[in-house]
């Protein structure tokens, strides 16, 4: 590995985006290293908490960590122009005034219900004080209302802050619909929207910022921790290593590498870019177009999210939800991990025959060499698979793999302790950094959960998309289906606008109660929406993992989205298997071991049949009708009763048949022509 690292490090990669339209600063100096003091305290605070939960609840817990958090978002992240983009940064790239200002507000107003002394008057006469709240709590929730929002918009862009606006407003508004329309309602003033957001467990202070304060957060000091002892390095040696060389192996270590990546990143769009850092050159030596390097390094970075143990911050979402344990959630993402990945490994297999792929020497050491120099990190996350087996809560677990992975560290990286506590320190930092972000998206997303709370606009959605489905057609099988494909286009769409924790929080509280309605179960509807909502970052037209695998490779942006498309093409159907069919719930771990193991093999063949009707390949090139027939046999397949899945193995081997012939009496006629 060291011979392709210094190969990369002399070439002149693109830049994944441009560093004007960067959002976070790079601070430097007395202000960075002060602010990487605070927030490794926050850290400090956020593992003390595992230990002894504050006596006054969750909802205490969650006042003062918004209160520390929210402050930093103002210092490390520029605002936004009226159009959106992002503000000149300064010659320093330091918060100026405005910022320091929003940022003192921002701790006043987040931490005023909780301050033991007037005018708050502590947190207990706060919650108190519920549904009659005083002029002063209002002002204080309308500027924190404000400040969150803001907030949002610095991290993540208008289109959210859109979306809770326009929540808000019909909030208000809403008894100024006209009295027909199914979403009137009677309107809210503005102390009982504030009170829903300030003083209600369903506002800023429910489920979603719950979550990231709870759970996102550690996985993310688990994730800087296990950067700052060199995992991304070993893990990236890893995939080489296993691969090694033959005409696949690029393909194969960089699907590989991004499921691994995922543990330390948990992104996609950042696993991308890291990943592609590194292996678009050895892509390239291989044959690789750069349209496909770019889909097939977006696809592995949107699969590390998809993939236990860490899964997308969403899932956390999920086991908060659902009430289940985080390892239940697991056992769920098993099935539809292997397809994922199966999916894609059929395609470099394919790949490497259309384009003619050869062998790249990776200059990569052998496993064992790279196990024994870097093999504790495996162990650290293997803890947090061994402890959720036992039944051990995740929060713990993660914690328990964070001290292995820092000791490990200690060991390996022969650190001086002072250097070490210093990199320590750095890492937890990183780790309450790396999450602003997403505390800023959970925050705001209870702008939408509480009115749909109050307002009861869920499940008049919920009957709307019911109507909707049975206006098209009248079977009740057939309006399950087409409600599914409505949903799955409508959490896509979402998705393209909002980040992908928003994406899931508006998807459930919209179609958990149509699902419902229609017999399907929450574990079901759950992974249905998580899967969409992960799956929007490589969608058409915006697909962010896509675009910075396409910055990096040099090739054209749509190029490359229709080709991550392509290959995550199965991923986008099995879902829609878990909702429509009573044998769907299999392939989420529902059921019996029997039943999980037929369903996962009928999968497997259909997704085998979408890789060759996507790419266009069986065993060699396919023509226009035989991969219609693989298509309508994947389709046939993923319904999973015994007539389809008669009906689509017939079609599979239809195609093949017309192609082996195809191909017979291609060659046969090559043959005989003279030379």
């Amino acid at each position: 590995m060291s011979g392709e690292r210094a190969v990369t490090s002399t070439e002149q990669l693109p830049p994944a985006a441009d560093d004007a339209e960067r959002p976070s600063r790079r601070l430097h100096g007395r202000l960075a290293r002060a602010l990487d003091v605070a927030a490794a305290l926050v850290a400090l605070m956020v593992l003390y908490r595992v230990f002894r939960p504050a006596s006054q609840g969750v909802q205490y817990y969650l006042m003062v960590f918004l209160g520390l958090t929210l402050p930093m978002v103002f210092l490390r992240f520029r605002a936004r122009t009226k159009a959106g983009r992002l503000g000149p940064a300064s010659p320093t790239d330091r918060p100026s005034v405005p910022d320091w200002v929003l940022a003192a507000v921002a701790l006043l107003t987040a931490l005023y219900p909780v301050l033991p002394f007037p005018p708050g008057g502590g947190f207990d006469d706060f919650l108190d004080r519920q549904g009659n709240l005083t002029s002063l709590d209002v002002g204080m929730g309308l500027l924190l209302t404000a400040l969150v929002l803001e907030a949002t918009r610095r991290t993540t862009g208008w289109v959210l802050v859109g979306v809770c606006l326009a929540f808000l407003a019909y909030a208000y508004y809403g008894g100024l619909l006209p009295a027909g329309w199914a979403i009137t309602h009677a309107g809210l003033d503005i102390d009982q929207i504030v009170n829903s957001l300030y003083n209600d467990q369903s506002g800023f202070f429910g489920t979603p910022l719950y979550v990231a304060a709870s759970y996102i957060v550690l996985f993310a000091i688990y994730g800087a921790i296990l950067n700052a002892t060199g995992a991304t390095d070993f893990f990236v040696d890893l995939s080489l290593a296993v691969f090694r060389r033959s005409r696949t192996a690029p393909g194969k270590a960089v699907t590989l590498a991004g499921l691994l990546l995922g543990t330390v990143s948990g992104s996609g769009t950042a696993t991308t870019v890291t990943l592609g850092s590194v292996s678009w050159p050895i892509l390239r030596r291989a044959g690789y177009p750069a349209h496909s390097g770019g889909g097939l390094l977006a696809a592995a970075g949107i699969g590390a999210i998809l993939s236990p143990p860490t899964l997308g911050a969403a899932a956390f979402i999920v086991a908060e939800y659902l009430q289940v344990s985080y390892g239940e959630v697991l056992v769920w993402a098993v099935v539809p991990t292997l397809l994922y990945y199966l999916g894609i490994f059929l395609a470099v297999e394919i790949d490497a025959r259309r384009f003619g792929t050869h062998p790249v020497d990776l200059h990569a050491p052998k496993v064992w060499s790279v196990l024994r120099r870097g093999g504790y990190h495996l162990i650290s996350l293997s803890v947090i698979v061994v402890f959720l087996a036992m039944d051990i809560p995740v929060f713990k677990a993660v914690v328990y793999a964070s001290g292995i992975a820092a000791a490990f560290g200690l060991i390996a990286l022969r650190s001086e302790p002072l250097t070490w506590l210093r990199r320590m320190g750095q890492a937890l930092a990183d780790g309450i950094s790396s999450v602003l972000p997403v505390v800023a998206v959970c925050t705001s997303a209870g702008v939408i959960t509480a009115v749909m709370t109050k307002t009861g606009l869920g499940q008049r959605l919920g009957d709307i998309m019911i109507d909707a489905g049975q206006a098209l057609v009248s079977n009740p099988t057939a309006v399950l289906v087409v409600t599914a494909v409505l949903a799955a286009v409508a959490v896509a769409l979402l998705g393209l606008a909002v980040p992908v924790t928003a994406s899931f929080i508006i998807g459930w509280v919209v179609l958990a109660p149509v699902f419902a309605e229609l017999g399907v179960s929450p574990p079901e509807t759950a992974m249905f929406i998580f899967y969409y909502a992960v799956l929007s970052e490589v969608t058409p037209p915006t697909a962010l993992a896509a675009v910075a695998a396409a910055a990096i490779t040099g090739a054209g942006a749509l190029p490359t989205m229709w080709q991550t498309w392509k290959y995550t093409l199965p991923a986008f159907l099995v879902p829609l298997a878990f909702v429509t069919t009573d044998a769907g719930s299999h392939l989420v771990g529902q059921g019996s071991l029997f039943g999980v193991l037929w369903t996962t093999v009928v999968a497997a063949v259909a997704v085998a049949a979408l890789a060759g009707a996507s790419t266009g390949w069986i065993l060699g090139p396919a023509s226009w009708p035989e991969r219609a027939l693989l298509a309508v046999a994947a389709l046939l397949l993923l319904y999973l009763a015994l007539v389809s899945i008669v009906i689509g193995l017939a079609c599979a081997a239809a195609a093949v048949a017309l192609h082996v012939v195809r191909r017979n009496l291609s060659n046969a006629e090559n043959s005989e022509e003279p030379v």
